[in-house]
């Protein structure tokens, strides 16, 4: 029953697929929320079931307060996916997602003996250039101005006060996570890897993102795009096309 409750308060399932194959799970980036992958759920191939993860402290779990390190969100995390894990899966997660996925590859692996078929990373530099950061602690202001310089949200938005007012607090405490994490090192991965960036990407410098295959002893591939931090908004019709081939699923076909 707790198993249940755990899923059922993490996980948002926006397109039913009983007879899918396989499940992705999608991690946000910072201050990010599940339906960021709507719109995945329904243009990847019917074989394939989207799994989005909500955090605390956004839409539906407003309420509830934000986790603000790493162990805390990825025990929450991998309980959560403990009933589904019956079904082959694959981890995509972006930026602040991206490491989250990583961190919870590593738990199932290595903690519970299960291996997602494909880990997918995108927009994160590989983990051993992990650096600490102060940004969590600057100003509200500071903290406003680096959601203006990564993009990902349009001018108007970023000047209406209450908008600015619900996502600061979360915001602050994904940078904390993010900037305070350590990740997990020793036994490497085994699964195949996949790191995606924009070739303009301020935060993921392709020869960062290319030091993913240090990461994992199985297969890696680099895929480079044009674009910026948020380039997946734009090339989101590339970002799907590279996922199929990674996952091994067939081309984009009309549905």
């Amino acid at each position: 029953m707790r198993a249940t409750v755990e899923a059922a308060s993490w996980l948002r399932l926006y397109r039913p697929r009983p007879a899918a194959t396989l499940r992705l799970v999608c991690f946000p980036y910072a201050s990010g929320n599940a339906t960021f992958y709507r719109q995945w759920a329904v243009r990847l191939p019917a074989e394939v079931e989207v799994v989005a993860v909500q955090y605390p402290g956004r839409l539906d779990r407003i309420h509830e307060p934000c986790v603000r390190d790493m162990a805390t969100m990825v025990d929450g995390i991998v309980a959560a996916l403990q009933p589904l894990l019956h079904t082959d899966f694959a981890l995509f997660g972006h930026s602040m997602g991206a490491s989250v996925a990583y961190e919870v590859a590593h738990r199932l692996q290595h903690g519970l003996g299960v291996t997602p078929r494909r880990l997918v990373v995108s927009g994160r530099p590989a983990p051993q250039h992990q650096r600490p950061g102060v940004k969590h602690l600057g100003s509200d202001d500071e903290l406003w101005d680096e959601v203006r310089r990564l993009g990902g949200t349009t001018d108007e938005a970023l000047v209406h006060p209450e908008l600015r007012a619900a996502l600061l607090p979360t915001l602050r405490a994904d940078y904390r996570l993010v900037e305070t994490y350590r990740p997990t090192f020793g036994a490497p991965l085994s699964m195949p890897v996949t790191a995606i960036t924009g070739d303009d990407d301020p935060e993921a410098h392709v020869p960062e993102v290319a030091d993913w295959r240090r990461c994992t002893t199985g297969d890696f591939q680099l895929r480079v795009l044009p674009g910026h931090h948020f380039y997946l908004i734009d090339k989101q019709a590339e970002v799907l096309d590279h996922l199929r081939e990674a996952l091994g699923l067939p081309a984009d076909q009309p549905r």
